[in-house]
């Protein structure tokens, strides 16, 4: 008999450089919520994926970033969502985009070697995975941007191994998985082997609803906005087939702002839900009968016991 592999993978990186993207490509089933908005991802996810003898837990987490005065509360509760992943983490994924390393990579930078002076003696094993790689002009471009981040980490006396990728268009995802694999230290697997995540339905549900907020209405959105599911049951049809409903509430701060999600004669909402009821109905793998309702709650992003509440 095998022996069984197992580990926690922490996914990190400042927003925007396609953790999500990465998540979802490896489970091949998408699971965490993606957009060209910065912040998309609010939550700690655990996607599942085991193969033959290895079980591989990823930890997508939010863009490490410096938090702005607006919405200061839930920026740095995002930020601790992420750090704390490193905690339990036996392999980080430090996502980084080919194109342009920024000062937020310079924040991350600073906290990684901080966080291994102080655990010198954790095995934790660091891959830089340099996303996006399609985005350069050819391969000489890669192998010097691999050569400038390689330059940097010795300065700041960070080892790591650099993997060069696609999420997009899973380009060099295998080798990826292998090296994974190869740093998991030998364990029994924690979660069953059919287990996909730790999330449960209405958690998804909620993710999905959320990104097609996001998508619909771009920099109309207001940041303060966030989905609570209210009921999701089973049912049968007439005709005997399933069908699951789901009741949900997308919460805002402003009479103002619900308006925008709203639209002139409710146009916005019904898009919005029929987009988000295809995007159900494909995780699912059954129909959905969708119903959203538009409710205010105000300064709920700056109040500590809804954020734990909402971001746990």
């Amino acid at each position: 008999m095998k022996n069984k592999y197992c580990g926690y993978i922490a996914i990190i990186g400042r927003p925007n450089v396609g953790k999500s993207t990465l998540l979802n490509a490896l489970l091949e089933k998408k699971l965490s919520i993606t957009s060209s908005k910065p912040q998309t991802t609010r939550h700690r996810i655990l996607g599942i994926k085991t193969i033959e003898n290895a079980q591989l837990i990823f930890v997508d987490t939010p863009g490490l970033h410096a938090p702005k005065n607006q919405f200061k509360l839930l920026n740095k509760q995002l930020n601790k969502t992420a750090t704390l992943a490193l905690k339990e983490a036996d392999v980080i994924l430090w996502v980084i985009d080919a194109a342009r390393f920024t000062s937020e990579d310079e924040l991350i930078l600073e906290k990684l070697k901080k966080w291994r002076e102080k655990n010198k003696k954790n095995s934790l094993s660091l891959f830089i995975v340099i996303n996006k790689i399609d985005n350069l002009k050819d391969q000489n471009s890669v192998l010097m941007t691999i050569d400038e981040l390689s330059a940097l980490f010795q300065e700041y006396s960070i080892s790591a191994e650099f993997v060069p990728i696609s999420a997009q268009k899973k380009h060099n995802l295998k080798k990826l998985e292998k090296l994974i694999i190869k740093h998991l230290p030998e364990s029994p697997f924690y979660f069953d082997e059919k287990t996909l995540t730790d999330r449960d339905d209405g958690f998804v549900a909620s993710e999905m609803i959320r990104e097609k907020l996001i998508r619909f209405l771009g920099q109309e959105l207001p940041y303060a906005t966030t989905v609570s599911i209210q009921s999701i049951q089973p049912k049968t049809t007439v005709k005997q087939k399933p069908i699951l409903h789901i009741s949900a509430i997308i919460w805002v701060e402003k009479e103002g702002q619900k308006k925008i999600i709203i639209g002139e004669n409710g146009k916005k909402l019904k898009q919005i839900g029929e987009q988000a009821r295809l995007a159900l109905e494909n995780y699912f793998e059954k129909k959905i009968f969708l119903q959203l309702w538009v409710k205010v709650k105000s300064g709920w992003s700056e109040n500590p016991l809804l954020l734990k509440k909402i971001l746990e």
